[in-house]
């Protein structure tokens, strides 16, 4: 079909040709004179222009006859090398990888599919278990197609665990700047190298490249987030990174918890409990109330005073009651400590409130009862029953076990979950 609208081409441009010759010469021909080894030859203008048409002609075809079979066999390499990539990429989705390491491996002689039967082959490698078969697909690239074999490399590099030399690949010049897969791996190597804070700033450019889902995004805005707190090597980075978190993000219980854990660390007594006194009053969270008992800090009356008042609000709360019996036996009042533990027990508290418990007993010298409470905390976290304690008596029971009327910021009768 290309051979017959080129020589129509010709034909066209032929008769326009010699019709725009007839209107121009039609009141002179001209004269053309060609003198060639003592010969000389005369005709006229349209004439020669006629001759010198029919002999490009003549070659065009020449050539194009002569090249006919090579044209065809390179269509037909064509047709197979894109017949071998398609049918490669169908036995790695079905599953068949050798057969489809071999029909990718074929097509990567085609310039025009190497990117991608050099990409495909390596992935079926790889799953069957053929790590250097795959990088030796991978290096096959040479200097061509920079960014693809940054990306494959990139990944090959992240599922060996090797996130520092998944950011060398990535970081090569050639294969600047990043598409949308190859920025997400950076920031991938980037959380996975120790190196979350310089992730999180990466947080811009994912969403504006949708290199992720919003809530994938989300997901990894979060982790990052805490990752970069418990990474933080001085209390002024640690400061810089939790001034410049959305607000959104310091109620969340692990963030929060992570921030006060590091800020105990560097003496920060008052940045470690005010964030959790903050996130909790924004938002209830049972684990996050069990971290502020937990805080490696001072503070043990003021943290009293204010575990107190949340007390009228989540009456029920056992990590709220095993916070108060922590910070009660922290200041020495053993006895109001064990009435917090038994209404926490009451409230489904489990095992760290058994524990506690038992650790109360050794501290006062009651042997028998401390080992009864650390063989139930080992069956609560077991899943066991437990033995209840002999020395309780009923009123007190009944009162630990008493539903109490959780209500909101509102006043307003709060449903027990």
């Amino acid at each position: 079909m290309t051979l017959f609208r080129n020589l129509l081409l010709w034909l066209v441009l032929a008769l326009a040709g010699a019709l725009a010759a007839q209107l121009l010469l039609s009141q002179d021909p001209g004269y053309v004179l060609v003198r060639w080894r003592g010969y000389d030859y005369t005709t006229t203008v349209l004439v020669a222009v006629a001759l010198a048409f029919a002999a490009a002609f003549a070659l065009w075809l020449l050539w194009a006859l002569l090249s006919l079979p090579f044209r065809a066999w390179g269509r037909h390499r064509d047709t197979q090398a894109r017949a071998r990539l398609g049918e490669g990429y169908d036995a790695l989705h079905q599953g068949h990888w050798t057969r489809a390491e071999k029909l990718l491996s074929q097509a990567t002689e085609d310039e025009r599919v190497e990117a991608a039967a050099r990409i495909g082959a390596a992935q079926a490698a790889l799953a069957r278990g053929d790590a250097p078969a795959a990088r030796a697909y991978l290096d096959g690239f040479g200097e061509r197609h920079p960014a693809s074999r940054a990306i494959a490399s990139a990944e090959l590099a992240l599922r060996e665990q090797r996130p520092t030399d998944a950011l060398v690949a990535l970081d090569a010049p050639a294969a600047q700047p990043l598409p949308p897969r190859g920025l997400a791996l950076r920031a991938e190597a980037l959380g996975g190298s120790g190196q979350a804070a310089q992730a999180w700033g990466l947080l811009g450019p994912l969403r504006q490249q949708h290199a992720w889902p919003e809530a994938e995004l989300a997901e990894r805005e979060l982790a990052w987030a805490e990752a970069s707190l418990r990474e933080a090597p001085d209390a002024n980075a640690l400061a810089e990174r939790w001034d410049a978190l959305p607000r959104a993000l310091k109620s969340e219980p692990g963030v929060v918890s992570t921030y006060a854990s590091r800020a105990a660390g560097f003496g920060w007594e008052d940045a470690a409990t005010g964030s959790v006194e903050h996130a909790l009053d924004a938002r209830w969270d049972e684990a996050l109330a069990t971290r502020y008992g937990q805080l490696p800090v001072g503070r043990i009356e003021h943290r009293r005073a204010r575990a107190g008042t949340w007390l009228k609000a989540h009456p029920a709360s056992p990590a709220l009651l095993l916070t108060l019996a922590r910070l009660a036996h922290a200041s020495g009042d053993w006895p109001r400590a064990e009435d917090y533990l038994h209404r926490a027990l009451a409230q489904g508290g489990g095992a760290d409130a058994w524990e506690a418990l038992g650790d109360g007993y050794a501290a006062a010298g009651d042997e028998p009862g401390a080992r009864l409470c650390y063989a139930n905390a080992l069956a609560a976290a077991r899943g066991e029953a437990v033995t209840p304690l002999p020395t309780r008596a009923v009123h007190p029971a009944i009162a630990d076990e008493a539903a109490f009327e959780e209500r909101d910021a509102h006043g307003m009768p709060r449903l027990r979950e």
